[in-house]
């Protein structure tokens, strides 16, 4: 399976000035090589060089390796934007939406990352530096710093590219590594997991993994950015830049932690994980004003993805099945009925009058759905190796 690890660079002042010439560059160059991909219709890497390498390597200044790379990544660009319009991620065809993502070329940031081969950019983990190329000439003995276990994985698994960042004013490299997966084997039982956003993950053992210190964070935060947008000086802005990210990290670390507590008591048990498939569920769910900012903060794709990618490691088996009645539905006697659901909280069973936490018993009935979705082919089941 492919990690990503990212490392932080500590580059001195000249050294980082070069590191940003170099990205500017390299994205005014993809910018030319994406108008001319729109305007001849081609998007093959074969097609498309042959087009461009010349007149990027002497207009823009390129060597010839990272002209290659910039080609390759414009290529990858068209690629998933023809993905993205096939699965209709972009609306339907005639949409607003769509019609403006295809009636013009894909345009770069200035400061957009750049992929660079082991041709232009080299590590040494021992020293923790790296030697990369830059239209200044090649740099060396850039400093990064990571974990002890992250430098380990750089050394033994690294493949492939690795892609220049920068992301407020930091520098960092995000290298791709090849790790070797346990075989995935059928799990004696299943921990069934109820996503939501008051309660972030509720499992059927009836541990409750809340959102309450999230989301107070996310008010707090959201009250501060208003107070400084009033203000609109030029600390207040200052501030501002400071702070954007905080959120989306707070986040992160907490589905982070949720995901690893998930993933260490399936393996514990020898359970698998079965989680709701709750893909469209923003285009379904019509929220009150005042809701919607909560909706869309919800970061229940993350989670998922952090809980696969983890328990793909470990050798637990991840499902997800249907989510439609879960929280409906009694996981006693099955009855199934709108009024069961009471309240946020509360789950009370009209027939036979079993009363429990409704997260809870929705993450029983996603237990007892898990075996049958492994049995018919498990959607997203980890491949054994």
């Amino acid at each position: 399976m492919k990690i990503v690890v990212r490392v932080k660079l500590e580059p001195s002042p000249s050294q980082a000035d070069a590191l940003a010439a170099t990205l500017r560059a390299c994205n005014r160059a993809a910018n030319h090589i994406a108008q001319v991909a729109f305007t001849k219709g081609e998007i093959r890497r074969n097609g498309l060089q042959p087009l461009v390498y010349r007149h990027v390597k002497e207009e823009f200044d390129l060597g010839a390796q990272a002209a290659v790379r910039s080609v390759k990544k414009v290529c990858d660009a068209y690629a998933t934007l023809k993905a993205n319009l096939r699965a209709g991620n972009l609306g339907p065809k005639g949409s607003k939406r769509r019609n403006k993502a295809e009636s013009k070329p894909i345009v770069f940031r200035p400061d957009a990352a750049q992929p660079f081969d082991d041709r232009i950019l080299s590590w040494n983990t021992d020293g923790r530096t790296v030697s990369v190329w830059t239209t200044a000439g090649r740099l060396k003995g850039i400093r990064f710093v990571c974990s002890p276990d992250a430098a380990r994985m750089l050394a033994d698994r690294r493949q492939g590219e690795s892609d220049l960042v920068l992301r407020d004013g930091q520098w960092y490299l995000f290298a791709t590594c090849d790790i070797p997966t346990p075989e995935i084997e059928t799990p004696a039982d299943w921990l069934g997991v109820d996503l939501g956003i008051v309660n972030i993950a509720t499992t059927s053992d009836g541990t409750v993994l809340s959102g309450r210190r999230l989301e107070r964070y996310r008010k707090r935060l959201r009250a501060l950015t208003a107070k400084l947008q009033a203000k609109k000086t030029k600390n207040a802005k200052r501030r501002l830049k400071a702070i954007r990210r905080r959120e989306q990290r707070f986040a992160t670390d907490t589905n982070h932690r949720i995901s690893k507590t998930l993933v260490t008591t399936a393996e514990r048990t020898s359970r698998g994980i079965a989680l709701e498939d709750l893909s469209g569920i923003r285009e379904r769910v019509k929220a009150k004003h005042d809701q919607r900012y909560r909706l869309h903060s919800w970061a229940f794709a993350q989670l998922g993805a952090f809980v696969e990618y983890k328990a793909q490691r470990a050798g637990v088996p991840v499902v997800h099945v249907n989510a439609a009645y879960t929280s409906r539905q009694c996981s006693a006697c099955w009855h199934t009925h709108k009024t069961n659901r009471v309240d946020q909280a509360t789950f009370a069973c009209r027939v036979c009058g079993i009363t429990m936490h409704a997260d809870i018993n929705g993450s029983r009935n996603i237990r007892h759905r898990a075996a049958d979705a492994w049995q018919r082919g498990a959607v997203n089941r980890p491949s054994s190796v």
